[in-house]
């Protein structure tokens, strides 16, 4: 009886998402509509090609397909940079030194009210040309120090919703400060919000299509390059969102599984 309690129902994600395709459904259906009456002749069966072909028995990737690969990069190692900014600014914050938590505060002030598209066109034509960043190292530090100041606030709740008999209990055992972080609050923190921090990978993903423009070639801006080439602006546009989507809709399906597999732990 106690197993059979603790599975996970699925039926809420999964209704969740058919909802969401039924709305994309229907606005692709409008939009459709709306094309007809201007004229347009859809072109899908140029598409495909631009996603992958098959040659010999061998899959080649298309250009949006390797677009794609320079946007997981970017996003990987963003998420990888953003937790350590998120990390240690949280400490910062959460520190007993006024310096740390002056750093901090400016840190989050500054990212949080600029706009991350000109905090990329600074990184990218301000500090690039001065320190040597190429257009791939700016546009990572840009997509990790603007994520990190929102991971931040997340790793900062985990800390603090720890109870307060964690810390006595890790005191009375005679752990450092570090070791108190590193074994004890730490494990329980990403535990509580790794939903959360799942969540803002998503947003990464979303965001990661501005680094486009200081010519990346990702995703976003393999679509621009064949549109320029064949003028298939519907059809290309579609099938970008189409793949942005597919990619965003699986790891929220994840982050409903975790939250409710959480909840159910609890």
């Amino acid at each position: 009886m106690a197993e059979k309690n603790r599975r996970i129902p699925l039926s809420g994600p999964l209704r969740d998402v058919g909802k969401f395709l039924l709305l994309i459904g229907l606005i692709v259906w409008f939009l459709a509509r709306g094309t007809e009456q201007l004229g347009y002749h859809w072109q899908w069966y140029r598409v495909p090609r631009y996603v992958f072909s098959i040659d010999e028995g061998r899959l080649i990737l298309g250009p949006l397909m390797t677009g794609l690969k320079i946007t997981f990069e970017i996003t990987g190692i963003s998420l990888l940079l953003a937790s350590v900014f998120g990390i240690a600014t949280a400490l910062c914050r959460l520190s007993g030194s006024f310096m740390a938590r002056l750093l901090a505060r400016g840190y989050l002030e500054i990212i949080r009210n600029t706009p991350l598209l000109v905090q990329l066109f600074f990184i990218y034509f301000v500090l690039g040309p001065v320190i040597g960043l190429s257009r791939f190292s700016s546009a990572v530090l840009a997509l990790s120090l603007f994520e990190g100041a929102y991971a931040s606030e997340i790793f900062r709740a985990g800390i603090v919703s720890i109870h307060r008999g964690q810390w006595e209990a890790a005191h009375s055992l005679g752990l450092s400060l570090p070791d108190t972080y590193i074994h004890i609050i730490l494990p329980q923190a990403i535990r509580q919000i790794l939903p959360s921090l799942t969540g803002q990978a998503i947003s990464l993903i979303k965001d990661s299509a501005l680094v486009s423009t200081i010519a990346i070639y990702d995703l976003t801006m393999r679509g621009q390059e064949i549109i320029a080439e064949t003028f298939l602006t519907f059809e290309i546009w579609f099938t970008v969102a189409a793949i942005y989507l597919m990619i965003t809709v699986v790891l929220s399906v994840a982050v409903n599984l975790m939250e409710n597999h959480l909840r159910v732990d609890t």
